[in-house]
């Protein structure tokens, strides 16, 4: 159904940001290349690695400098 789509998730830091891994997941296995960017109070509430595990990209946490997770 999503084959060939490229989405951008962004996640902000909220008590629902834990909610992106299901939405990453379902987009995933719906066939889109899926991206994430997440605030710094984001990562709080979840992990990049979670996202990175999930998207198979790691998430952009930070508009300057490495954003690479670890």
């Amino acid at each position: 159904m999503l084959q060939q789509r490229r989405i951008v998730v962004a996640v902000t830091g909220g008590v629902a940001a834990f909610k992106a891994a299901y939405l990453v997941r379902r987009l995933i296995e719906q066939g889109a290349e899926v991206r994430t960017v997440m605030t710094r109070t984001a990562t709080q509430f979840i992990g990049p690695a979670t996202l990175a595990a999930l998207s198979g990209h790691a998430p952009v946490t930070s508009l300057f400098g490495d954003d690479s997770v670890s």
